[in-house]
């Protein structure tokens, strides 16, 4: 579950929350109640690249891609 913070008190804690999100946890940042921003950790670009991939995968539609289509 992330952990919320108003934008004042993230500026006067900002080294906590950011070692928060460096150990693997969301932050909300809100203003007046309202999430405006969050800080998430970062992946590695192999990881990014295989969430990406397992997206499209799901709407993928593989098939013949080098026959003529009739048109």
């Amino acid at each position: 579950m992330p952990s919320s913070v108003n934008v004042t008190q993230l500026r006067k804690n900002l080294p906590a929350y950011l070692k928060q999100v460096r150990e693997g946890t969301e932050v909300e940042v809100t203003v007046h109640g309202e999430v405006v921003a969050r800080l998430v950790p970062e992946t590695a670009k192999s990881e990014r690249a295989k969430k990406r991939l397992a997206e499209l995968r799901k709407t993928a539609k593989v098939g013949d891609v080098t026959s003529p289509t009739g048109g």
